[in-house]
């Protein structure tokens, strides 16, 4: 099987504002349903997460693919294998207090990037968890970071 091709930087322009208003839709959707609708995507498993803006300061609601992890869960930012870092990973770097709603229910957790030594550790339960990972970081030129999320004392 031939190696993936990566995304350029044209293509990405092209699709961005399409993701941005699917992902629009999808939380209006997930929201309206109590997660019954919008929660399944690929395959995959999809959250709300509710972030304040590393620019703006506002509250943002993004739909994310996640996997189930202890208490928490993990959010990768492979962004489909994309040249660069989804928008939402710089939020959740400069603001890790976040809140993930999962078919319904809401949790208050706090994200912070995986090391290198952890993310060798979960990242196999990613893949295995959604397989596309594993074809996003062969498309992709950067090492996709992986977020660890867990519950904090509110």
């Amino acid at each position: 099987m031939a190696e993936p091709r990566p995304i350029s930087a044209a293509q990405l322009r092209l699709v961005k504002p399409m993701l941005r208003w699917l992902s629009a839709v999808n939380v209006l959707i997930y929201r309206w349903s109590d997660g019954h609708l919008g929660h399944r995507y690929g395959g995959g498993e999809v959250c709300i997460v509710s972030m304040t803006g590393a620019k703006s300061g506002r509250r943002l609601q993004v739909p994310l693919m996640y996997v189930p992890y202890g208490d928490g869960i993990v959010l990768v930012a492979s962004m489909g294998g994309a040249p660069r870092h989804p928008t939402w990973y710089y939020n959740l770097r400069a603001h890790p207090e976040i809140e993930v709603t999962v078919a319904g229910r809401t949790m208050a957790l706090l994200a912070r990037q995986a090391s290198s030594a952890e993310k060798a550790l979960v990242w196999p339960l990613c893949c295995q968890h959604y397989r596309d990972f594993a074809l996003y970081q062969r498309r992709s030129t950067r090492d996709i970071p992986v977020f660890i999320c867990t519950p904090r004392d509110c």
